[in-house]
């Protein structure tokens, strides 16, 4: 079609800043954009595969899928084909002129100018065809959907700036030709050597053939009497493949280094950080699958977004069915990339079959306990590199794992076995619940925990100060799916779990019968002040009463058993969730100067109303009319 037919389009916004990074030598290692192009080229063919499955016409007359690679040094050009899906021009105009993946804004909100960091988001969010533009400084493609007549392919042409080009061509095979014309300081990728050796570095995995056209040495033919100059390589019209073109997760897995694996997880994933740890198994028994599964090293931005999804790809067979298949994992352990191969589902398998399938079920049970025995191994090992290891994974991911507390049941003990806090003993390092256990004094019959909104708030919790004068261990928790989840744990290991924040403080054998006593004796001598309490603040509390978990605090607010803490409450407001009514329980300190003081005092319920609002304060929330409040603190200082 002729040039006055093409069509020129603008880039996206984003993708436009996208570009000017990228031109800018974002990738800190340049010869990634190969990697990247051949990887979209593989999935053009599982594309491919699949579709193929209900529309065998598809292939034409072109069943042996395949990547070429094909340098001209004469025109300056590097071309990565394949025979895959192809893309029709409305496909072409929406897939290659804008991020096509919700988000784009939240993905353009985090690039920071970082080389490193930036390359890593832009990898998560799959837009590696840009990373093109590092080695071109115009890049055309020319493409045709399968299933489309050889008139309506598509040519697809960018310098990177502002603007693309697209105009509609006829092309005979099915599949995308992406042709980069190289910059000057990139025409060391015209050499074939350095292409194959970048191939055979990250993209050996590839399970269908990558290949280049064979080159064959051709002797110099020398004229009688003339000296011979030397022969050269020519390239022939054959084509050879260059990988081992067969799927890793396939091979046995004591025949796979590790920077195979390292290198497979990079493709698969778009990270450019080598993945903490993987586990690769072929499982047998009434489900057979091959799992092949990789915790990362970093949590990726959107981790706790509804976008997130988890990053298992599906084959039947060896033929690619679908991208982030979350029915295989469970969500809890979304963070998890990887590849299940199974010999039982069916190739036509849908996302609504999988929803509903036995054989799903096992693979996700089994893919969640093979991850969970992998952190285990990481957590117990003497290995000061593997305990690291166990670190960085909690640091980044921690938060995320302790949703299976109220995920999945089956597991909950061996994720609490897991799960690391910081404690009223030390809030600098972590311990786990058995390492607690073990610490525990003598006569203690509960583990012991107190949940706010920050460590700070936790740490100078007035709930504490009874357990800090005897020398009592609580556990710090300060994740805001803290609250939530620990309303699914009664025990840990035979000990009840206990929310020192929850209902009348109970020591057992720890507190000793003077305490008790004194207790019961100054209830009786405050009762009047308790009664008058109640009625001052019948509106904001649920019930007063005296105390003795407090040392240094006049009040403090406890919330009644079985009821949702002021945290959960506040969690879910924000969420835009209905929550019940409840009001929390008020106890004072007798041996405070301030409550002490209520007896006599003036302006009873100023006081207080100030004090209910201190102990709101301390646990994290804001008095309801923080004017009032003011007022009532200006009015009793100046008394």
């Amino acid at each position: 079609m002729s040039e006055q037919n093409a069509q020129k389009h603008s880039f996206q916004a984003e993708v436009a800043q996208l570009l000017h990074l990228v031109t800018h030598s974002l990738y800190s290692n340049p010869e990634i954009f190969l990697r990247e192009l051949i990887s979209n080229a593989s999935d053009a063919c599982d594309k491919l595969r699949f579709e193929g499955i209900n529309h065998p016409e598809y292939y034409e007359n072109d069943p042996n899928l395949h990547v070429r690679v094909s340098i001209d040094k004469e025109h300056k050009t590097l071309t990565i084909s394949d025979n895959g899906i192809g893309l029709s021009q409305q496909e072409a105009i929406d897939n290659l002129g804008t991020i096509a993946k919700s988000g784009t804004k939240d993905f353009m909100s985090k690039l920071t100018g970082d080389q490193k960091s930036d390359a890593q988001l832009i990898g998560q969010f799959g837009v590696g065809f840009y990373s093109g533009f590092i080695a071109a400084d115009k890049i055309t493609v020319e493409s045709r959907r399968a299933g489309l007549a050889e008139s309506e392919g598509v040519r697809w042409i960018s310098g990177g700036t502002g603007e693309f080009e697209v105009e509609q061509i006829t092309k005979a095979s099915r599949g995308t030709d992406i042709i980069l014309h190289l910059r000057d300081d990139a025409l060391g990728y015209l050499e074939a050597y350095k292409v194959k050796q970048i191939i055979n570095k990250y993209s050996d995995h590839i399970s269908l053939p990558i290949e280049m056209q064979k080159e064959v040495w051709q002797e110099e033919e020398v004229a009688e009497g003339e000296e011979p100059q030397g022969g050269q390589y020519v390239k022939t019209d054959e084509w050879e493949a260059i990988n081992s073109a067969s799927a890793l997760w396939t091979r046995n897995k004591n025949e796979v280094t590790e920077e195979q694996y390292i290198e497979f997880y990079k493709n698969l994933s778009h990270d450019f950080e080598a993945p903490l740890a993987w586990a690769h198994n072929r499982v047998e028994g009434s489900t057979e699958y091959t799992q092949l599964l990789y915790i990362p090293s970093k949590a990726p931005s959107n981790i706790f977004t509804r976008e997130a999804k988890a990053g298992i790809k599906l084959y039947v067979k060896r033929v690619f069915i679908m991208d982030d298949a979350d029915n295989l994992i469970p969500n809890y352990l979304r963070f998890v990339q990887g590849v299940v191969d199974s010999a039982d589902l069916p190739l036509n398998v849908s996302r609504e079959l999988l929803q509903e399938s036995r054989d799903v079920k096992t693979i996700r049970e089994g893919n969640a306990r093979r991850i969970l025995n992998l952190l285990d191994g990481l957590a117990k090992s003497e290995d000061e590199a593997e305990q690291e290891k166990f670190k960085t994974f909690y640091a980044e991911f921690g938060s995320v794992l302790k949703e299976g507390l109220g995920e999945d049941q089956g597991n909950r003990e061996r994720i609490l076995k897991l799960l690391r806090f910081a404690s009223s003993v030390n809030d600098d390092v972590t311990t786990s619940l058995a390492d607690y256990k073990a610490r525990m004094k003598e006569g203690q019959k509960a583990i012991y925990y107190v949940t706010a909104d920050s460590l700070n708030a936790a740490k100078n919790s007035p709930q504490l100060e009874l357990f800090k004068k005897k020398g009592i261990e609580v556990l710090l928790m300060s994740d805001r799916v803290d609250e939530w989840a620990m309303e699914f744990v009664n025990e840990f290991d035979g000990l009840v779990m206990q929310n020192v924040a929850k209902g009348a403080v109970d020591l057992g054998d720890l507190q000793d019968a003077e305490e008790k006593k004194a207790l019961e004796e100054a209830a009786e001598q405050f009762k009047p002040v308790v009664e008058k309490l109640s009625e001052a603040l019948k509106a904001k509390t649920k019930e007063v009463r005296v105390t003795t978990r407090l040392v240094d605090s006049p009040a403090c607010l406890v919330t009644g058993e079985g009821e949702l803490s002021p945290q959960l409450v506040r969690m879910l407001k924000q969420a835009g969730q209905p929550v019940p009514e409840s009001k929390p329980i008020l106890e004072i300190n007798p041996e405070h100067p301030l409550v002490q003081k209520l007896a006599g005092a003036e302006q009873f319920d100023d006081l207080a109303n100030v004090i209910f609002d201190q102990a709101l304060i301390a646990e994290g929330g804001l008095p309801e009319d923080p004017t009032a409040y003011i007022k009532r603190i200006n009015s009793l200082l100046l008394k």
